[in-house]
């Protein structure tokens, strides 16, 4: 079963972020506090969502973290998924594209025209997995981020109150 996650399911989500990030060969990466989350999910304005997918059992084994983003080229918004992780032994039994197919239902239903997500290269199961659902690889572009000590160094450059 998939569901909008619920603010109950905090602490399950934030274990299984350490859970990817471990996963993902960056165990220190995940610093997210559980107040950081239910804020993000479930504060006065929230900029993040979330579904899970829980098993037979009523246990939680999986999660999509995802926001709004927005194409100026087709004027409408999309969702950018942030995260997608289902617990190994819960894997190959449907949760992931449930997951998936749940976002593309937020899509459709809203009229945003994409759906889009970055998987990391020598993540082959995951990629296979995409292929297998219709996913392109956006080859073409590669992702770029500022952090830590480069961010705040351009953020000192910004003309004053451009911030607001």
């Amino acid at each position: 079963m998939i569901r909008a996650a619920a603010e109950a399911d905090v602490p399950e989500m934030l274990a299984m972020i350490r859970e990817l990030a471990e996963y993902e060969r960056e165990p220190d990466a995940a610093q997210a506090t559980a107040e950081q989350l239910r804020a993000a999910l479930f504060g006065e304005h929230p900029a993040v969502f979330a579904h899970v997918a829980v098993d037979e059992g009523g246990d939680v084994v999986g999660m999509a973290l995802w926001f709004r983003s927005f194409s100026t080229w087709t004027g409408t918004h999309g969702v950018y998924l942030e995260d997608l992780y289902v617990r190994p032994h819960a894997r190959a039994a449907g949760h992931g594209k449930a997951l998936l197919a749940t976002l593309a239902a937020v899509c459709v239903e809203n009229g945003y025209s994409r759906c889009e997500w970055s998987v990391l290269d020598w993540n082959s199961p995951a990629i296979g997995f995409y292929r297998s659902i219709g996913a392109v690889g956006m080859d073409e572009w590669t992702a770029q981020r500022l952090t830590g000590d480069a961010l705040a160094a351009l953020a000192g450059q910004a003309p004053n109150g451009a911030a607001r």
